[in-house]
């Protein structure tokens, strides 16, 4: 019997590198992609089929699928859309191009990837459409709305397509993680760096030194953040389910703030939102 095959995106670090690690040792075939050649070459070394694709570039996602769909003879049993990044900043303070590269990365790469392996799952007569969104892509934040915006927008994509594959035998899943011990935070500390003049921004100066001090703090400091095979716990039974959920909330907090999401009008979530920061 032949293994089942996985395309999983961001596999350099985190969720991507454990996903891969778990389902290779369950006995799946998985392509894991990265967007450096240096961590292609480490992903080769520890034994995975590892192929280079930016979600950034079209050329590169056709590429990618082309290399996987000759070494399969045309067949993929399931597509992790695990690649993604945080952006962080007030709304005032970013701009049109950060907004677009958050958008081309957390949303159009994923999109673009799912409109390539359709036909195959749908020539084969199955398949497995499992994105890693989050729990800002239920509730929202102050200072994360390009990423809080992206990943509804991911959202909504998702959900749509779930409804459009009705009857099909190919599943699409939602993965919302809470906090999750990965290198998102000390990644979105750089991009933050880059990309927003905080020093001057008069309007968001305590915010920003707050953020600083909390969120972007060298430790985790919560205690509730999840290891990423907690994430990888819901990936395979979204693989595996014969049932799979439309979403998945990965940690205490992710099933509490949705839970509250669903309950509390919109003025009383504020609310309890800003409290919590």
């Amino acid at each position: 019997m032949n293994s089942k095959s996985i395309l999983i995106t961001g596999c350099s670090s985190g969720i991507g590198l454990c996903s891969a690690h778990a389902l290779k040792q369950k006995g799946y075939r998985v392509f894991a992609t990265a967007r450096k050649e240096e961590d292609v070459k480490k992903l080769q070394s520890q034994g995975f089929e590892s192929i280079l694709l930016d979600v950034n570039h079209s050329a590169s996602i056709k590429h990618a699928i082309k290399q996987i769909v000759e070494l399969t003879d045309g067949t993929l049993d399931a597509l992790f859309n695990n690649a993604g990044y945080m952006q962080t900043g007030a709304i005032e303070d970013i701009t049109r191009d950060i907004e677009r590269a958050q958008f081309e990365t957390n949303v159009f790469g994923p999109m673009e990837l799912i409109r390539l392996v359709l036909p195959i799952m749908r020539k084969q007569g199955y398949g497995r459409i499992i994105q890693n969104s989050s729990i800002l892509g239920i509730i929202t934040l102050p200072f994360y709305g390009a990423y809080n915006a992206s990943k509804f927008a991911l959202e909504g994509f998702s959900n749509t397509l779930r409804q459009e594959l009705w009857g099909t035998n190919i599943h699409v899943s939602i993965i919302n993680p809470g906090p999750i011990k990965t290198h998102l935070r000390e990644t979105a500390f750089q991009i933050y760096q880059k990309t927003i003049d905080h020093q001057k921004s008069h309007l968001f100066t305590k915010e920003y030194k707050k953020m600083e001090q909390i969120y972007f703090a060298s430790e985790e400091k919560t205690k509730l953040a999840q290891k990423p095979d907690a994430v990888v716990k819901k990936l395979i039974h979204a693989l595996e389910s014969s049932r799979p959920r439309a979403h998945y909330y990965v940690g205490y907090p992710a099933i509490l703030l949705a839970f509250l999401r669903r309950i509390l009008p919109d003025c009383a979530l504020d609310w309890m939102l800003r409290k919590a920061r």
